[in-house]
């Protein structure tokens, strides 16, 4: 026999199946929550489940006793014909409250993921990760509809955010790519050549998954721009882009000069700065050690390869602090400054090479504030006192 009882234990254990759920909602000025409590999960999805199951009975008495009262059947249902009808009834209940705890499931699910893509791109904080579309059953849509009405409007919402989200990130983009351009680099440079794409082809038969699709849609075009945002971003952070040594000065510029050896014309693929012998010397960007040694005019010479053709060369020091093939970061102490090599007095020597070919390096360290600010350590640079002006000549 099948009572209340049984019943409402039934959909006691059912409700621990639900937990709270807390949304935070961020539209770039305010924050704001929005908790859907497991009680009241449960209260929806009991109530329904109840009404279903009683509706249904009823139906069914009705039913019974109209059918008896013309004739039409031999004699009253059985008590144990009662019971089975009644089991059938609540395996129903049962099959319907799975299929509204299975579309409450993905719904929230969803939103979670959602809003976590939301926050990251508008903090520009953290890893935006795409969300997978799971699509929901038509029958059990239907059946849940009413229950889940308060998710489906805080996705609405979220399509909302999610336009919003992606005008922010593409004129960070924008940004991004004119600072590129201030330094003579093209943006493409950092760029993927091409985007993998695909995936099965899932047919949008009713509204409501027409709606998600098209929700869909705009969470996959977010996802598209923040991840070239922040390829982007990523490659800048191996554009050098702080100052080699503390105090900045020039006292020759990179370029065509004469010669302080010879006299003559010559090309100078760096510029010199003037420093004291053990004048601390820093990484100007992320990169591996390509060379620490002494070579040629340089003297004593580090190279730093910043990936994406891009290098940076100091020379002329009295002391090397890092080795070949080391790792190192934007501000990490790398030598210390000196006068080894061609040269007439202490200075640093410093290059930047893109695809192997000199650039004058100044516009790398006027924009420095930029890339400081996209992902670089506190420097703590050592006070140095001056040299006495020099000139470089490199091989």
């Amino acid at each position: 026999m099948i009572d209340l009882t049984s019943l409402r234990g039934a959909l006691a254990r059912f409700g621990q199946l639900f937990k709270t759920r807390d949304f935070i909602f961020h539209d770039g000025r305010d924050l704001r929550r929005f908790s859907i409590a497991g009680r009241t999960q449960v209260g929806l999805a009991a109530a329904g489940a109840v009404s279903l199951c009683f509706s249904a009975y009823g139906v069914a008495q009705v039913g019974s006793h109209a059918i008896a009262l013309t004739g039409l059947a031999g004699k009253p249902l059985t008590a144990e014909a009662q019971v089975a009808q009644m089991e059938t009834q609540v395996a129903d209940m049962q099959a319907k409250i799975q299929q509204i705890r299975y579309v409450a499931d993905v719904r929230a699910k969803r939103i979670e993921a959602r809003q976590a893509m939301i926050a990251a791109a508008l903090d520009g904080q953290g890893k935006v990760q795409p969300v997978a579309y799971q699509p929901i059953d038509p029958t059990a849509a239907k059946v849940a509809a009413a229950y889940v009405a308060p998710l489906t409007k805080v996705e609405q919402a979220q399509v909302g955010l999610a336009v919003r989200a992606r005008a922010a990130t593409e004129r960070r983009y924008a940004v991004a790519v004119q600072r590129a351009k201030a330094v003579g680099i093209d943006p493409r440079r950092f760029m993927p050549r091409g985007t993998a794409m695909g995936g099965p082809l899932i047919a949008a038969d009713s509204a409501e998954a027409t709606a998600d699709l098209a929700a869909d849609a705009q969470f996959r075009a977010l996802f598209q721009t923040w991840k070239k945002l922040d390829t982007l971003e990523n490659g800048l952070i191996s554009i050098p882009s702080v100052q080699p040594v503390a105090n900045l000065s020039f006292t020759s510029n990179f370029g065509i000069r004469s010669d302080p050896f010879r006299g003559t014309a010559a090309f100078h693929p760096g510029v010199d700065i003037p420093c004291g012998v053990g004048t601390a010397v820093y990484a100007t960007a992320d990169g591996v050690v390509d060379r620490a040694e002494r070579l040629g005019g340089y003297g004593n010479l580090v190279e730093i390869d910043h990936g994406r053709g891009i290098q940076t060369r100091f020379g002329h020091l009295s002391k090397i602090l890092v080795t070949a093939g080391e790792h190192v970061k934007r501000g990490q102490l790398i030598a210390l400054s000196g006068s080894t090599g061609r040269s007439t007095g202490p200075h640093l020597h410093y290059e930047v090479r893109i695809d192997g070919r000199a650039v004058n390096p100044v516009p790398f360290l006027t924009t420095a504030d930029y890339s400081v600010a996209v992902r670089s350590p506190d420097l703590h640079a050592v006070p140095v006192s001056n040299g006495p002006a020099a000139s470089d000549s490199a091989d």
